[in-house]
């Protein structure tokens, strides 16, 4: 019974992660956001991962990534203020 009391909790918890995927703010402007589950983990990771998604989401049009702004959830990270990026960037 504890093996499944462990599994579900480190499912709620994946399942609090939150990632925006590339949404459009704009002509020609976008932002990508994640978010970690826990306050366990840094911040950088996910804004690597961020530039990542919107580098990838500008090669596949062909064109590159053009980071305009980054942000970043500030510590202390508890109740609910969890580890966090966001990056603003165009396609160009």
């Amino acid at each position: 019974m504890d093996k499944l009391a462990v599994y579900l909790l480190a499912l709620l918890l994946v399942g609090c992660a939150a990632n925006s995927g590339v949404v459009q703010t704009g002509q020609d402007s976008f932002m990508v956001s994640r978010q970690a589950a826990t306050g366990f983990s840094g911040s950088g990771n996910l804004k690597a991962e961020a530039i990542t998604e919107a580098n990838q989401y500008c090669i596949s049009r062909n064109k590159a990534v053009q980071v305009m702004g980054a942000s970043e959830a500030q510590p202390p990270f508890i109740l609910g203020n969890y580890p966090k990026a966001e990056v603003q960037f165009k396609c160009i």
